[in-house]
């Protein structure tokens, strides 16, 4: 079953001899439940395809489909709430509230939505992350490492059909990055979520059950 799909997005940016076609008719599906990780080099257009994916931005022409909903039909503050359903998203850095100890970070989103946290499920995902010890901790208490998987607690809490992930270990050592992708991968079977991650670290994506690869704004090839 496909969760997520594009129709020919695209994406550019200025005019006339500045025009930069960043994104340059991206045709994508991901089915429910998959691990994507999508590949390129820096400006290859790879960022500006997650956050059209997450409706972070507004494509120049296209169409992005999230569990049976073409996004950009919805107006800014639709589109707002949906994302905070229906997606959850990790970040490079992290991007953690530095005035809310751990537990607060890992629950904002369910509580932004005026929703009480459903406690067994929040604990389940503590406890598989190794967070236990740490939940009253403030970020700046934590590891790189620490504060990712914290990233990752808050991004899978509200129970989204998918996660987003932009870089996630690009501020960690290579042996972080294993295990915080490995938490993610396993994370994604348990609770039977999407995984679409940005990387350029060939090693890492082979996590993946599927690689795209993406060049000039455009999709050049996958498995």
């Amino acid at each position: 079953m496909t969760i997520l799909s594009t129709k020919n997005l695209r994406k550019k940016y200025g005019t006339g001899e500045n025009e930069v076609h960043a994104l340059d008719g991206v045709d994508l599906e991901v089915s429910k439940g998959e691990f994507v990780a999508v590949v390129g080099t820096s400006g290859s257009g790879k960022s500006t395809l997650l956050h059209m994916l997450g409706g972070l931005d507004r494509p120049t022409a296209g169409t992005v489909t999230v569990d049976g909903k073409d996004i950009f039909t919805l107006k800014d503050e639709a589109l707002t709430i949906f994302r905070r359903r229906k997606i959850g998203f990790v970040f490079q850095n992290y991007n953690l509230v530095p005035v809310l100890n751990v537990y607060e970070n890992i629950v904002l989103p369910v509580q932004l939505d005026g929703n009480e946290p459903d406690k067994k499920y929040i604990d389940s995902i503590i406890d598989m992350l190794g967070l236990s010890a740490k939940l009253s901790n403030l970020p700046n208490n934590l590891s790189g490492g620490q504060q990712q998987r914290v990233a990752i607690a808050r991004a899978l809490a509200a129970k989204p059909a998918i996660i987003l992930a932009d870089e996630p270990t690009g501020n960690l050592d290579s042996r972080t990055s294993q295990d915080v992708l490995s938490l993610l991968k396993v994370s994604s079977q348990k609770f039977s979520q999407t995984i679409v991650m940005i990387t350029h670290n060939e090693e890492l994506a082979q996590l993946a059950d599927r690689i795209i690869r993406i060049e000039d704004g455009r999709i050049v090839g996958g498995n």
